[in-house]
């Protein structure tokens, strides 16, 4: 069994390249071999030369490919393109995996005989990074144990391996309307729809960086607005998700004083579940505060 492990890159070199280091020291216990599609986002192609000096030492092969229209889904869908394994797999290029990782995906989807199988993503702090982040969860996930069939709402391309053969005939695999995120939600919603199966496996562990970037209250607040804006599009359980907001934004926003007496992790913690349910209910307005996702 061949899989292609896809990376979507935009302007991260130095994370990118220590990815693809620890890509390529995969275990395979000769159970499948693999290839790297790598797709730069980035119309001035600052990921091309990180990839030629990866693949120029590679035993196995590394294959660059540029797609300057500014969008996640637009990435997505050229990576596969061309990817030419069996089986797929996604990891985002501020994340690096664990020397197993592969193989543990590929073993619990061989096992389980399922459509994927998702895992882990857990936060990697860079020194210095204070208190209030590590304490808020905000970059914390869901985890499960091994063989829990997975809802839509937590899945995400972060950490996932999935049969190709269900996205046969799908042109495109990846809404293109997702340009700024959201996209891979709505792909696993419409998998599940069509009757496809995914479970979590929870030793194929990658870890996220966090920068001090992410440590800035601006940028959580933004992205919170632009995910709640994301999550409207997905046309099932729009208008639940609505009324939910409705009623969310002013109890949030009556405790936030009191909150923030109890700790700034507090604070921020609802102060971003704020922001997620403002940007459905700007989202059913037709109104735009934030376009692009902060990296």
């Amino acid at each position: 069994m061949h899989i292609s492990v896809c990376v979507c890159t935009y302007q991260r070199p130095v994370w990118l390249k220590r990815l693809l280091e620890d890509l390529q020291r995969q275990r395979t216990d000769d159970r499948f071999t693999y290839e790297i599609v790598i797709t730069d986002n980035d119309a001035a192609e600052s990921a091309r030369s990180v990839v030629a000096d990866a693949a120029l030492h590679a035993s196995l092969r590394i294959v660059y490919c540029a797609d300057p229209r500014r969008s996640i889904s637009h990435a997505r869908n050229t990576t596969l393109a061309n990817a030419t394994g069996g089986l797929i797999a996604f990891i985002d290029d501020d994340e690096f995996p664990e020397p197993d990782w592969l193989l543990r995906l590929f073993q619990t989807l061989t096992s389980f005989q399922v459509a994927g199988v998702l895992a882990p993503v857990r936060p990697h702090f860079e020194p210095g990074t204070p208190d209030w982040v590590k304490k808020g969860g905000f970059y914390e996930r869901p985890e499960h144990e091994t063989g829990y069939v997975m809802p839509w709402t937590e899945c995400r391309t972060g950490n996932v391996l999935f049969d190709r053969s269900i996205i046969k005939g799908l042109d495109p695999v990846f809404d293109p309307a997702f340009g700024t995120g959201g996209g891979d939600v709505d792909f696993f919603r419409r998998m599940m729809a069509a009757g496809h199966k995914f479970i979590w496996c929870n030793e194929a562990i990658v870890h996220e960086i966090v920068p001090p970037s992410r440590w800035n209250r601006k940028v959580m607040i933004k992205r919170a607005l632009l995910r709640g804006r994301n999550s409207f599009r997905h046309p099932e359980g729009r208008w639940l998700n609505l009324g939910k907001a409705l009623l969310a934004i002013p109890l949030y926003s009556i405790v936030l004083p009191l909150l923030l007496m109890a700790g700034q992790h507090h604070f921020m913690n609802y102060l971003i579940k704020l922001c997620n349910h403002l940007g459905r209910l700007l989202a059913f307005f037709g109104i735009t505060v934030v376009r692009e996702r902060a990296m």
